[in-house]
């Protein structure tokens, strides 16, 4: 194995089967936002969701979806400009990836694109393991979705952070107000259906125990954007805690952690999880002055 992967692969922990799958995950995402960063993708777009906030931010649950955002709206992007730079990019550490442009939705603005490999090749790369390769089928894959909003709500802000591995890259992302905003509006909007997505409970509860301000022009304008019911750009934080108040009384807890338990290390952290235990966190929320 190339010795910067092998240091990059010792940052995650590989000890059962599902790690040792989520550790090439993790690598082979730093290495995309490293050809994305070489390629100039950081100039017009920014990074954000769950994957930027275990990257830069420390957040301690697996998160297998790279989400951007342009700075600006630009609905004439151009998304397959940029997949060639991946394929080279990770081919130039011996990983066989193709990059899969998929056809915009009409009327989306989300340009997405998925990056598939095959998890024994890619096993036996990793791990020179040839039985813990053979436990997966020939047709098993590896896949990471990549998503781009290319029409962005309004008063987004960002920073820039630096990685060292692979090799020395700067990535443009949200900052930690505006990232919250993006969560916030996933937990009052998300269409969650029958399956409630407890990970964004799970992030929630990150985001204040970090002392995390939300940017609130930021989440109001995607309240707006997405129709919520009675949103304005004005909305005050008391009125976003009773919006969320609201939405806690009618979520299915038990529900909820069955969906985050496959992505956590601690089971006994989401224990606690209950209408009154979310209500009550609520009131630590604060806003960006």
């Amino acid at each position: 194995m190339n010795s910067i992967i092998e240091q990059m692969l010792r940052q995650h922990e590989t000890e059962t089967l599902t790690d040792k799958k989520n550790g090439i995950k993790e690598v082979v995402q730093e290495i995309v936002l490293c050809g994305l960063s070489r390629a100039g993708f950081f100039k017009e777009a920014a990074f954000y969701g769950g994957t930027a906030l275990r990257i830069f931010h420390g957040l301690d649950r697996f998160s297998e979806d790279l989400d951007f955002s342009l700075m600006a709206p630009n609905p004439d992007f151009d998304l397959p400009r940029y997949l060639p730079a991946l394929e080279r990019e990770l081919a130039a550490y011996g990983f066989n990836f193709k990059v899969e442009d998929r056809a915009k939705a009409k009327d989306s603005d989300i340009r997405s694109a998925f990056l598939k490999g095959n998890t024994r090749e890619h096993m036996l790369v990793f791990y020179a393991d040839e039985r813990l390769a053979r436990s997966f089928s020939g047709n098993d894959a590896i896949k990471i979705k990549f998503e781009v909003d290319t029409t962005p709500p309004a008063y987004a802000t960002f920073e820039r952070k630096y990685r060292l591995l692979p090799i020395p890259y700067e990535v443009n992302l949200y900052d930690m107000p505006s990232l919250f905003a993006g969560k916030l509006h996933a937990v009052i909007c998300r269409a969650w259906k029958s399956r409630v997505k407890g990970r964004d409970l799970y992030d929630y509860v990150f985001y204040l125990s970090q002392g995390t301000p939300v940017n609130l022009r930021h989440l109001n304008a995607r309240l707006v954007d997405s129709g919520f019911d009675g949103a304005r750009e004005d909305m005050t934080l008391g009125e976003i805690r009773d919006i969320l108040h609201r939405r806690f009384e009618s979520i299915d807890y038990d529900q909820a952690r069955q969906d985050v338990l496959p992505f956590i290390k601690d089971p006994s952290a989401v224990e606690i999880w209950s209408k009154d235990f979310f209500i009550a966190i609520t009131d630590n929320l604060s806003a960006r002055e």
